[in-house]
């Protein structure tokens, strides 16, 4: 009676000693929680991971960490519209120097991107992208994978030179090499048309497919220049010290722009926006994931009940109140949760740990011609975080205990008379 009496821990020590009784039956319930909670560490791994690589490649080719485009540029951004310059009506200069002033403001870059009709190729279309190499360059890297400002040959356009750089998926389609010439054609702000060949001194491969499949890589000024822009430009991209500080630049920058400007942030735009919305879904396959490995756990509880139905007369007969009785069934269903989570967590853990230097391909998985309609790299890294592995122990703790309520009470109605007569 005193053992018994000895309260929340002596009840403890009952349950512990219990998952030891039938090893073959612990085992079963250890590998179904460690196998479901493995999974979703390693899933919740894999999808931080092409999060943070749609992130990157909206953040650095599309939007910046802010994009400052025309409305009517937004209306029709599907044709690259170059008619429409942002910030019309006040010098670039002084826009991008008013931007810069600003707290947290890391960079401000003009760029400009047209589509243009390829003369002499196999090849009929490309993009035109007019940037600010050195600038952009010394910001961040355009190659996702090796961190790199993605060069595999040559070098960049100079500043107002008519030369290009061309991505090597581009150059191995169109067979074209350092050196040669590019005639293509383009419509400038005034809607006339723009014959341009510029010389290439560069192959680049970015890792992302848009990019190394149909852009054209310009200096900014010399496209400029090209399509009638004068002192302006068709976006503005601004770069923050933190992705996070993009709602408060975003803020300051309505007292500078006009109301026909477009202020967009990063995390708005389409694909980032979807990935989000979908993040309840992924919950909810974690879940599933969970409540079938709990079945065993609760099949389990059920039979351990019914097999001990004479032990659990003793006890009550002993003077275990019903409560202390139920508490020692979920304290045994408790340490199988931990010890299936805890297992999955470090299985979990060690393949996130070493995947995280050794990208997935985003084609091996979805395929050529799905990779390339998403603004996805192609090297996709495991995101390993101990916040998640722990998020991911105390969920399958948490469910798979909660699932075993209901058979640990059912100990609770057993009568010790009828249970020693049996």
């Amino acid at each position: 009676m005193k053992f018994l009496r000895g309260g929340t821990s002596a009840l403890i020590k009952i349950a512990f000693r219990n998952i030891f009784r039938n090893m073959r039956r612990t085992g079963f319930c250890v590998t179904a929680v460690g196998v479901a909670v493995f999974f979703i560490v390693f899933y919740s791994s894999l999808i931080a991971g092409m999060m943070e690589s749609m992130n990157e490649v909206v953040q650095v080719f599309e939007t910046g960490h802010v994009r400052i485009v025309s409305k009517q540029y937004d209306e029709e951004r599907e044709y690259n519209p170059v008619q429409y310059p942002a910030a019309e009506g006040h010098p670039l200069s002084a826009v991008l120097d008013d931007i810069r002033a600003l707290p947290n403001v890391k960079a401000v870059f003009p760029r400009i991107q047209a589509y243009a009709t390829l003369q002499e190729s196999v090849v009929k279309h490309a993009v035109l992208w007019g940037i600010d190499i050195a600038g952009e360059t010394a910001v961040h890297n355009f190659d996702l994978t090796s961190r790199t400002d993605g060069l595999i040959e040559g070098r960049y356009p100079g500043q107002g030179a008519n030369e290009c750089a061309v991505g090597a998926k581009f150059a191995e389609k169109a067979g074209l090499a350092i050196g040669d010439r590019i005639p293509l054609k383009t419509v400038s702000a005034q809607f006339s048309d723009k014959m341009f060949a510029p010389v290439i001194t560069g192959i680049f491969r970015f890792d992302y497919a848009m990019a190394d499949g149909e852009y054209i890589v310009v200096d900014f000024s010399r496209l400029q220049r090209l399509l009638s822009l004068g002192d302006a430009a068709q976006q503005i991209i601004v770069y923050a010290d933190k992705p996070s500080q993009s709602g408060q630049i975003a803020a300051a920058l309505k007292g500078i722009l006009t109301p026909a400007d477009n202020i967009t942030e990063w995390q708005d735009e389409y694909w980032i926006a979807l990935m989000r919305m979908y993040e309840p879904l992924y919950f909810c396959i974690y879940l599933i994931f969970l409540i079938v490995a709990c079945l065993l756990i609760v099949n389990t509880i059920t039979m351990i009940v019914h097999e001990r139905i004479k032990e659990i007369g003793m006890m009550g007969s002993l003077g275990m109140t019903r409560g202390e009785i139920v508490q020692v069934f979920f304290f045994e269903s408790l340490f199988l949760a931990m010890a299936g989570a805890t297992m999955g967590v470090i299985l979990g853990g060690l393949l996130t740990g070493i995947g995280q230097f050794f990208p997935l391909r985003w084609t091996a998985l979805t395929g050529e011609s799905t990779f390339a309609s998403m603004p996805a790299a192609n090297a996709i890294f495991f995101q390993f975080s101990g916040l998640s592995l722990f998020k991911s122990w105390i969920l399958g703790v948490v469910v798979a205990s909660a699932f075993t309520l209901v058979p640990s009470l059912k100990s609770a109605f057993v009568e010790p008379v009828e249970a020693l007569r049996r």
